[in-house]
């Protein structure tokens, strides 16, 4: 990897783009270092030559798109609001930006909930397990939970959460062109809709 990190930025950026549309496209299995390195504009001895294998850097682009989201989410993220909902959306909106910056991230991070090859099963659960942890410290650190309505959790309520953003995000990797000032439009009403139904009235 240290071959890899001393290319140029710009360098690094054409490849990693290349090697997310490339695994978004076909897959883990089905995904060749002749396309990633054919999309990158260099041969496919130096893909093995950054990276070592293909394994490594399919893991390496997990990493990468989590570690973006954690710097952006620690660098923008006010961990003064307590409301759990008013917390999800301002993470959410960072997360917007940052892939209208990068869209390849989309489909590569929509298909990694539905990767079960064995080669990288194991190691995969392990990241997405971390990243998880970080995900329900920006949820639930200061939360003021007295705002739900008795026997609702908010856990329960930040799975649902989870599994909403999978949808968006397999929805989103299937289209040619991403609107996300829509998609965002429909992540506040959701989040209205939750609130107003989870939320003691006076909260509401």
């Amino acid at each position: 990897m240290e071959k890899f990190f001393s290319l140029p930025a710009e360098k690094q950026s054409t490849v990693i783009d290349a090697a997310l549309k490339a695994f978004s496209a076909n897959g883990y299995k089905k995904a060749s270092a002749s396309d990633i390195a054919k999309a990158a504009g260099i041969s496919k001895a130096m893909v093995f030559h950054y990276f070592g294998s293909k394994k490594a850097l399919y893991l390496y682009l997990v990493e990468f798109c989590g570690t973006m989201f954690i710097t952006e989410i620690n660098e923008k993220f006010d961990n003064t609001v307590t409301d759990f909902f008013d917390r999800i959306r301002m993470a959410s909106q960072i997360e917007i930006a940052l892939m209208k910056k990068h869209p390849a991230i989309v489909s590569f991070l929509a298909g990694i909930s539905f990767e079960k090859d064995e080669e990288i099963k194991e190691d995969l659960q392990t990241i997405l397990a971390s990243h998880e942890s970080f995900r329900d410290k920006v949820a639930f650190d200061n939360l003021d939970t007295f705002k739900f309505k008795e026997h609702v959790d908010p856990k329960l309520v930040m799975k649902m959460l989870y599994w909403m953003g999978e949808g968006y995000a397999a929805e989103m990797a299937n289209q040619p062109e991403v609107d996300y000032d829509a998609f965002s439009k429909e992540m506040d009403e959701c989040l209205d809709l939750l609130r107003n139904n989870f939320y003691r009235e006076e909260y509401v």
